[in-house]
């Protein structure tokens, strides 16, 4: 009788703990599914706001072209032209002006906005529309400048079911990086192509450790600061690319969590090789 008792107590614990599997199971597809639904809806809108926006945008251009300032007994002196935020991406930008970008790499899941704002942390954890999210963005700190800056670092979250930076890693593979070896982003304001230079495992160090930190590298002031990150980065790189660089040139990182050591990171590298619309 006694073990009986016992028999129906553990199977009604096993049950229970199947149950809470399945419940944890539930929240975790139904979480994948909100995220890729809500950024299945951005590209969306990007894809719709498109059609027709060359037009538009040579419209918009003409109109800047043509202001000018007439000076009295004097000659007439062109108005600096304002860029124009490309129309794919006004709508986003009017939902929230955050917006930094998009990136794109095909053959991947990654094609998304990238997030820029006063506090670096807040979309580790918050979503395109400021709710909170285990997802976060693909996001960029304050100090990042895309337009006079040497080198632009994205970070996004290594999610398991694949989203955000979920494939980066495919890139330890050669034979991967050799049939998806461009990125794509998108400035507000202009379209960018990017080839990949280095690829390689690496961490977040201590304070006080004198090794190389690619994540504190934004901005090189001379060619030597230029050559030092040029040079670790084609040493640590799991795989030689071939693409070269040299001093003037401006880079893309991506960076995502990694679990070779603690505090691991993977980071990609690539080189801006021009607009994409060249």
């Amino acid at each position: 009788m006694e073990n009986k008792r016992k028999t129906r107590i553990v199977r009604k614990v096993l049950l229970l703990g199947i149950a809470v599997c399945l419940i944890k199971t539930g929240q975790i597809k139904y979480l994948s599914i909100e995220h890729r639904t809500q950024q299945n809806t951005l590209k969306k809108m990007t894809e719709d706001a498109g059609e027709g926006s060359e037009a538009l945008r040579d419209t918009e251009e003409k109109e800047t072209d043509l202001s000018v300032l007439t000076q009295k007994n004097g000659p007439q002196v062109q108005d600096e032209k304002k860029p124009v935020i490309l129309t794919r991406y006004a709508a986003l930008y009017e939902e929230n002006n955050d917006l930094a970008g998009w990136l794109s790499i095909e053959g991947t899941e990654i094609d998304y906005p990238v997030m820029q704002c006063e506090d670096d942390e807040y979309y580790l954890h918050h979503d395109f529309y400021g709710e909170e999210s285990k997802y976060g963005c693909l996001y960029v700190k304050e100090e990042a400048d895309i337009d006079v800056g040497t080198n632009f670092i994205i970070y996004g979250h290594n999610m398991k079911d694949g989203s955000m930076f979920g494939e980066l890693d495919l890139y330890e593979k050669e034979s991967f990086y050799e049939g998806h070896p461009v990125i794509l982003f998108d400035t507000l304001y202009e379209e960018r192509i990017y080839e990949i230079i280095a690829v390689f495992p690496s961490q977040v160090h201590n304070v006080e450790d004198d090794v190389f930190k690619y994540y504190q590298f934004y901005k090189a002031d001379n060619e030597a600061e230029f050559n030092d990150f040029y040079s670790n980065i084609r040493k640590l790189s799991l795989y030689d690319t071939g693409v070269e660089a040299v001093f003037g040139d401006t880079f893309l990182t991506l960076s995502t969590c990694a679990y070779h050591v603690e505090d691991g990171r993977f980071v990609i590298v690539a080189k801006r090789i021009t607009d994409a619309g060249q």
